[in-house]
């Protein structure tokens, strides 16, 4: 996949892949941590004869522009570069894709596009609604407990590991043995480009702040398991776009709680369950991922 260089208007600039017809429906995918737009690659190959598909390396990744300070990857931010790439592209409307952190971004893109009828469709791997999650961190167990690796993520005390070591040294000491789920489904060439990238230290911290930026707040594990008076939940309007949500169902890191209620969070909802693959759902089970989204995009187009 080729990839030119764009330059934002608040002078981020993005390595981005541009591949399909100028004049198709446009697609925007957005990869999640720790990767970088070959999360998409599958999908990219599968829709690009029909779909204007573009993906960037999002701020903070590799060749992409890596801001150090925390507060340039806030999530207005980081929703505001999606905008300003479509402008930048020529892009009146689209439909936004994301997986992991990039579905997170997705969701604010998609809530905010409805509004300004940018955004014609949504589709959402592994990336719980943020309603939900918020919901889900103070009063679940089980997902309070898989998202601890946050905690150790925002704590700045790790930084001389990530110096010395990279972002894999920051990785093994937050999952340890469940770093290797999934590896035997990814080309070993990908491992090797993506353990590679990991290397540069300015990414390692831009993709960290990512999470030092964001607002959610996950409890630990002894904190009551209940919603706190001065933490209240935030205010998010239904989403009322066409949207597929494709949930893998070993996530370690997302139980399949979150989808929970999501049908009164999102009114025009298709909900794909993958069985037998883990977070990293689009390399993962390709096959199935390329079939919601044939269906989806087909069925809503």
């Amino acid at each position: 996949m080729n990839m030119q260089r764009v330059k934002l208007a608040s002078g981020i600039e993005l390595d981005v892949v541009d591949q399909g017809p100028r004049d198709a429906p446009v697609l925007i995918f957005l990869h999640g941590f720790p990767e970088s737009h070959r999360t998409w690659r599958h999908q990219i190959a599968h829709l690009s004869d029909r779909y204007r598909c573009i993906a960037p390396d999002q701020r903070g990744y590799r060749g992409s522009s890596k801001p150090q300070d925390v507060e340039s990857y806030s999530p207005d931010k980081l929703i505001g570069d999606i905008f300003q790439l479509a402008d930048a592209l020529g892009v009146d409307k689209f439909t936004i894709v994301g997986h992991d952190w990039g579905g997170a971004i997705a969701w604010g893109v998609a809530l905010m596009g409805q509004m300004n009828g940018r955004v014609t469709r949504a589709v959402i791997a592994n990336a719980p609604h943020p309603l939900g999650f918020s919901r889900l961190v103070w009063l679940n167990r089980h997902q309070r407990e898989a998202s601890q690796y946050m905690r150790t993520f925002k704590d700045t005390s790790h930084d001389a590991l990530v110096r010395e070591h990279g972002l894999g040294g920051m990785l093994l000491l937050a999952f340890g043995d469940r770093l290797n789920g999934g590896e035997d489904k990814m080309e070993p060439e990908e491992r090797a480009a993506l353990t590679q990238d990991w290397l540069d230290r300015d990414a390692a911290f831009g993709m960290l702040n990512w999470y030092r930026a964001s607002p959610l707040y996950v409890p630990a594990m002894d904190e009551p398991y209940e919603i706190p008076a001065d933490r209240p939940l935030p205010a998010v309007p239904p989403l009322t776009i066409p949207t597929l949500v494709i949930w893998a169902l070993e996530d370690f890191a997302l139980p399949p709680e979150n989808l929970e209620g999501i049908d009164e969070l999102v009114k025009d909802l298709t909900l794909v369950k993958v069985p037998g693959s883990g977070h990293f759902v689009p390399w993962e089970a390709p096959a199935a991922v390329n079939a919601a989204m044939d269906g989806f995009l087909g069925r809503t187009g």
